[in-house]
C-alpha cells in the first residue's frame, strides 16, 4: 500500500519542514586578539563619546571681579574630567574673614536680642555670607555657613563640628560680633571637591 504525504503525492515521503535559513550573525571578536580588541575599543568609544568642553578659569585675581558673570557662562559648558587634584587658588581664611566680619558688623550694630526676629534674621545671614563667599571665585570649594545667636544670661557653650578634613586644601573661619546682650557667631566651612 503507498503512503501518500499531505500534498496528495504519492510516493512522496513526508518530509520535516525546516524554517527558513536565516542570515548568520556575526561572531564577536575575541578581545584576546589583537586586531578584535582595536575594533572592541573603538566601539566602546563611538559609544561614549560626547561633546565636552573644557575651560580653564583664570590663574590671576580677576575671577573675583567677573563674579557672576562668569558663574554663569560657565554654568552653560560640558565640563571633561580633568583629574585635578588641588585647587587653582587655595582658600585664603583672612581675607574671607575680614569680609565675614564686615558683614556681621553691619547687620547686627543697632540689634537687641529677640529670639523670633533672630531665627530669620540667622538665615538671612547665612545666606548673604555664602553668597559674598562666593564672589571670591574660589573654584571647586563647597562652603557651609552657620550662624549661631547665643544669649547672654551667664551661662558658658561650647560649640564643636566634626567633618572629615583634608588639612591640605579644606579650611574653616570664625567670625564674632558681641554686644551686651548676645554674641553672634559665623563660621564657614571651606571643603574642596575634586
Amino acid at each position: 500500500m503507498e503512503k501518500r504525504g499531505r500534498g496528495g503525492k504519492p510516493g512522496a515521503a513526508a518530509a520535516p519542514q525546516q524554517p527558513p535559513p536565516q542570515p548568520r550573525k556575526e561572531r564577536r571578536p575575541s578581545m584576546f586578539e589583537k586586531e578584535s580588541y582595536a575594533q572592541i575599543l573603538k566601539e566602546r568609544l563611538r559609544e561614549s563619546f560626547h561633546d565636552v568642553q573644557y575651560v580653564e578659569p583664570p590663574f590671576d585675581e580677576s575671577v573675583a571681579d567677573m563674579g557672576k558673570e562668569w558663574k554663569s557662562a560657565l554654568a552653560k559648558l560640558k565640563f571633561a574630567n580633568s583629574y585635578r587634584t588641588e585647587p587653582l587658588k587655595k582658600f585664603q581664611a583672612h581675607s574671607v574673614e575680614t569680609k565675614v566680619q564686615q558683614i556681621l558688623s553691619e547687620n547686627l550694630k543697632d540689634a537687641k536680642y529677640d529670639d523670633k526676629v533672630f531665627s530669620h534674621l540667622s538665615l538671612e545671614l547665612a545666606d548673604r555670607i555664602l553668597s559674598a563667599v562666593k564672589e571670591f571665585g574660589y573654584h571647586r570649594y563647597k562652603f557651609i555657613t552657620k550662624v549661631l545667636f547665643i544669649q547672654k544670661t551667664g551661662q558658658a557653650i561650647n560649640v564643636a563640628s566634626r567633618w572629615i578634613w583634608d588639612v591640605a586644601w579644606d579650611s574653616w573661619v570664625a567670625a564674632k560680633h558681641e554686644t551686651e546682650t548676645y554674641v553672634a557667631l559665623a563660621l564657614v566651612f571651606a571643603l574642596y571637591r575634586e
